[in-house]
């Protein structure tokens, strides 16, 4: 085992996910910021590991090694530190300090090769020094990306003046201050507004205490601590966590993945440092950021893996350019982000929190076998070492729920069966299409068309398809699930920082926690598309139903069933019988009006990670993929559409659920009603995209309705998706014994010859059930 003592005259934590609270020894002998700041360096650099174990060792070992590559070739000139880093535009000072983060951590750590490298020490002081006196100073106006001199510059100059504090000097601390001081003023932190919200007011507030730490400024630290405040409340609009899960950055964009990954992490780190000081973070609204652990995030992690519809623009960024670690920014990295945060958070957490936890992350563990997690490149040892604690701990993996989760905030929906899970992603006036900027993404176009992503029973490559090298490869125009124009569109078309976006209201849908009903009233991007689109998904599979399909402009329009990416050289058989079609090794789907329509494809697709994302490799590779589409043609008036995706069924089962011709019933499929029925489950399900009737069910107004038939019980389920907050009313043409219960927001008008409810949604699109007792 190993201590910092030597080098930092630090005393040991206990555990690497407890947090300890300051002793009363502590404050007397050390003092209050000296001891945060020795807690500080525990949660970045790690404690109680054996650093000649793996896999510490060997990622001390590569921390040394880029470590010397750095110091060998730093050349401080007028407007660089390092050749081809150039500080304009900025991203070039925010580089410098993480490579100057990577010497320091080689000075400090041991086995590194490097560790009290008095040479190294004085290479990493000449290079702040070069920085503080050029350009990252108070004397520096702004330019260019905004992020990289208030978050991402400052959070490494900070970790940097906490790790060799001792070494620095009274100047050079002050002019780290004075930096951050300039580059993020007081204001920032006292109004929560434009770019200090959310996930990026977590991060200035990050650096802001490290500043009032290291400066032994109490005011400092207690404003930052403050500020962190209204980051907790759900929010219905904007920046923030929602009270259904959802989490919103950049005003309409779904960021769980990333921006949100950013805050749960920015707060765990906080949380843990503060714990017990002067500082606590009390505020009792800091529950709401624990529960989002279950409520928010863990809901979108599929065996390791942070489904695509939540990463942004990030989906783009795949294998940077300048990586030294050469680490794949994939689904499976966001995942892992994620997964270390909690267990990064954890510590913090109640007893049955914790436990709850530590069983989600140990199944995740053990599920990714994509991109192991307890050797995962992204991570320094400290992570390394709080996962490998949670791996120890005693308490059983917990496995994947099962259930349905409808996000109705950021239009994304998420449906898990035995083995499998899928993920679709729409938009709306409130979500938009898609985001790009930075010179990320500019093709994620139809990304919010109702893309529609799933994962295969088994693991292993099944959760591979959106991971090997999909997204520089695949085709923009057929996403899966999609309905598109095939209109040629300009990169970055429409989407800059996430705008424009559709002006449709009617997204969403209605869910018992099991089965749901989605829906999309759809806008094409840059073209005169609409339609209707509506996805039921039950026990084993999710039918799809389009209709109301339009386009003025003359231009084909496609819905994709599906494209499937096979790796370097897929030779899976595909096949297609009476009405199904199967993947080996993935799935099928069934086509009740039969296969004569479907439109299938193999081809290998090249591309580079720079084709949509300026600042990743140029290597190029190539994919094959499976593609199936419909076509609708340039006048799709009439067009419409039924299938259903089964994941990980057999060629056998979809031929025998092919020839059960009554197991479905599509009670209407038009622009103004798409409904279904499943006699084997006792349901029915609809959207109401206009008032009206589907079989023995009748809404006044817009709506999502799924009714389930158990013994002698029923259940309905009510949404209004278009969220005008304006009653409705609902009639099912059943008499029922009693109404056994309902929300709140359902009034009972009537049991005699039909039920009578009367729904008062508000404008969340949530979910609003009534049970009933049958006749």
């Amino acid at each position: 085992m190993w201590s910092r003592r030597t080098f930092l005259t630090a005393t040991a934590t206990a555990a690497a996910a407890t947090v300890l609270a300051l002793s009363p020894q502590a404050h007397a002998a050390e003092g209050e910021f000296d001891a945060l700041r020795r807690r500080w360096l525990d949660i970045q650099l790690g404690a109680g590991f054996d650093a000649g174990a793996e896999p510490y060792a060997s990622r001390l070992r590569e921390t040394g090694d880029l470590a010397r590559t750095f110091r060998a070739t730093m050349a401080p000139a007028d407007t660089s530190l390092w050749p081809g880093l150039a500080f304009d535009p900025p991203s070039g000072i925010t580089a410098s300090y993480s490579r100057l983060w990577t010497m320091t951590q080689a000075y400090v750590q041991p086995g590194t090769g490097l560790t009290g490298d008095a040479g190294l020490l004085a290479d990493v002081l000449r290079g702040l020094d070069h920085l503080s006196a050029r350009i990252y100073n108070p004397a520096t106006t702004r330019y260019g990306n905004w992020w990289e001199w208030q978050i991402g510059s400052p959070r490494l100059l900070m970790d940097i003046t906490a790790a060799l504090y001792e070494h620095l000097g009274a100047d050079r601390i002050a002019a780290a201050c004075a930096a951050v001081d300039h580059f993020i003023p007081d204001a920032m932190l006292t109004n929560y507004s434009g770019t200090s919200t959310g996930a990026n007011r977590v991060d200035l507030c990050r650096s802001v205490v490290l500043r009032g730490i290291l400066g032994g400024n109490p005011a400092k630290t207690a404003l930052a601590r403050d500020a962190l405040s209204p980051v907790f409340p759900y929010v219905t609009k904007g920046d923030g966590l929602y009270a259904d899960g959802s989490f919103v950055q950049h005003t309409w964009v779904a960021y769980s993945g990333t921006y949100g990954q950013v805050m749960l992490d920015g707060l765990g780190r906080l949380f843990a440092l503060l714990a017990g000081s002067s500082y606590d973070v009390t505020d009792p609204n800091r529950q709401i950021i624990l529960d989002s652990v279950e409520h928010a995030y863990a809901p979108l992690i599929h065996n390791g893996l942070m489904m695509d519809s939540v990463n942004g623009r990030a989906i783009s960024r795949g294998m940077p350019r300048n990586d030294p670690r050469n680490v794949m920014r994939s689904d499976h990295f966001h995942g892992q982000g994620i997964i270390a945060a909690i267990a990064l958070l954890a510590g913090g957490a109640s007893p049955a929190e914790r436990e709850r936890w530590h069983a989600r992350v140990k199944g995740w563990i053990q599920r990714d076998t994509v991109a192991p997690i307890l050797g995962a490149p992204q991570f320094g040892v400290a992570d390394l070492a709080r996962l490998h604690a949670v791996a120890a701990d005693p308490v059983p993996a917990a496995p994947e729920p099962v259930g349905h989760r409808l996000f109705t905030s950021m239009d994304r929906a998420v449906h898990r069966r035995p083995g499998w899970a899928a993920n679709i992603s729409m938009a709306s006036e409130r979500i938009s299409h898609y985001e790009c900027g930075n010179g990320e993404n500019p093709r994620g176009w139809h990304t919010g068309a109702g893309m529609l992503s799933w994962w295969a029973p088994g693991g292993g490559a099944a959760d591979a398809q959106y991971t090997d090298w999909f997204w520089p490869t695949v085709d923009f125009y057929r996403l899966p699930g999609t309905t598109v124009s095939t209109k040629r569109l300009a990169d970055r078309a429409g989407g800059e920082w996430g705008a424009p976006k559709p002006a449709v209201q009617w997204v969403g849908g209605a869910t018992d926690g099991e089965f749901a009903a989605v829906g999309q009233h759809l806008k094409g991007l840059g073209s005169t598309l609409e339609a209707r689109k509506s996805w039921f998904c039950v026990a084993d599979a999710i039918v799809c139903l389009g209709a109301g399909i339009t386009a003025t402009d003359g231009v084909p329009v496609e819905t994709v069933v599906d494209n499937r990416c096979l790796g370097e050289n897929g030779a899976q058989r595909f096949t297609t019988g009476d009405r199904w079609a199967h993947l080996e090794g993935h799935g099928g789907w069934i086509l009740p009006g039969g296969t004569a329509s479907l439109r299938t494809l193999r081809e290998d697709r090249t591309g580079a990670w720079s084709d949509i994302n300026t600042t990743s490799s140029t290597e190029r590779r190539t994919r094959r993929y499976q593609t199936l589409w419909l076509d609708h043609g340039t006048d799709p008036t009439r067009a419409e559409y039924t299938y259903l995706v089964m994941p990980g069924a057999s060629a056998r089962t979809l031929a025998a659920r092919a020839a059960e011709t009554d197991w479905l019933e599509i009670l209407d499929n038009t622009a103004d009603r798409q409904a279904i029925a499943v006699g084997s489950l006792g349901l029915t399900a609809a959207n109401f995209w206009r008032a009206g009737t589907v079989g023995r069910l009748t809404v006044t107004a817009p709506a999502s309705v799924l009714l389930r038939r158990s013994g002698a019980t029923a259940v309905l389920e009510i949404a209004e998706p278009p969220r005008t907050g304006q009653p409705l009313e609902l009639v099912w043409d059943r008499k029922v014994a009693r109404v056994v219960s309902h929300d709140p927001s359902v009034e009972v008008l009537g049991t005699g010859r039909s039920l009578r409810l009367r729904i008062t949604p508000g404008t969340a699109g949530v979910t609003h059930g009534c049970r009933v007792a049958l006749s």
